[in-house]
């Protein structure tokens, strides 16, 4: 998730790859939920803040992103937040909820970069009792298919601290492309730390998922 900041947007249109204005989809008055083996994906709600402060408030899943709410009313502060966020059509926030749970144990941001959003940014961040089963890969997956097919991306973006090797090596096996060091770009607990810039294109990334969804069927 890192560092992710905010402008605002007046704008109430989205814009397709050649640029020309499209249709808003319905995600701006509900994100859907996205589903696959392990994980369901939905818009948050008030009931996940205790989860998620739960999940993400620590120091091992928090030391590489923007500092979380630090209590559970500051979580439900956020939701509210991301919400408005998402209704002005500028951002969306998706909840990770693994199969067998019913509240939410991560996130999955994305927010425009442009007024069109050609270009976007996302960070993720998940509780550290589910990091290596999967639960991520699969979530990020429906996440990028859901940018570029329903909102129109175009080029989807991260920034990793250079010290997060996890981060780093979940985007790596997504197919995102290393593109460059940004020196000193993320404060944290008083400290510049290096980042590293990832993207996707639409266009690799439909070849990478016909290439995977191959081997899976």
């Amino acid at each position: 998730m890192e560092e992710m900041s905010y402008s605002p947007d007046t704008h109430d249109h989205t814009r397709g790859p050649t640029g020309a204005a499209t249709v808003s989809s319905d995600w701006r008055r509900g994100l859907p939920a996205l589903t696959s083996g392990r994980v369901t994906l939905r818009d948050l709600r008030m009931s996940d803040a205790p989860s998620l402060f739960t999940m993400l408030a620590g120091h091992e899943v928090a030391r590489f992103i923007s500092p979380p709410p630090g209590t559970v009313e500051g979580f439900e502060r956020f939701i509210e937040w991301t919400h408005r966020r998402r209704k002005k059509g500028t951002y969306i926030c998706f909840a990770i909820v693994p199969a067998g749970y019913e509240d939410a144990v991560g996130i999955i941001q994305v927010r425009q970069m442009d007024l069109g959003w050609d270009t976007a940014e996302w960070g993720f961040a998940i509780g550290a009792p589910f990091w290596g089963t999967g639960a991520f890969l699969e979530s990020a997956r429906l996440v990028v298919d859901f940018v570029f097919g329903a909102i129109g991306v175009h080029r989807l973006e991260a920034r990793a601290a250079v010290r997060n090797g996890r981060g780093n090596g979940a985007l790596s096996k997504l197919g995102a492309v290393r593109e460059g060091l940004l020196r000193k770009s993320f404060l944290r607990d008083g400290e510049y730390l290096d980042q590293m810039l990832w993207s996707i294109v639409r266009e690799d990334w439909m070849q990478s998922k016909a290439v995977w969804s191959d081997r899976v069927h």
